[in-house]
């Protein structure tokens, strides 16, 4: 749903399991969030951002497909 955030996950090799961990979630939550099955909150939004290290500004990490 995300493919920006793919991208970044991808070429720092974390994975979404890493990354719930990171963020204190467990891999099937993370999984929805990512996925577009549950929302993602904002404050989410900024740990995800911090946990891969990225200055890619929000809007463009968390473009959805076609955006």
């Amino acid at each position: 749903m995300f493919p920006n955030l793919n991208a970044e996950m991808a070429r720092i090799g974390m994975t979404r399991k890493e990354l719930a961990f990171a963020l204190g979630r467990t891999t099937a939550t993370m999984s929805q969030k990512l996925t577009g099955k549950t929302n993602l909150s904002l404050d989410e939004a900024f740990a995800i951002k911090k946990a891969i290290g990225t200055d890619i500004p929000l809007d463009e990490l968390f473009a959805k497909k076609g955006e």
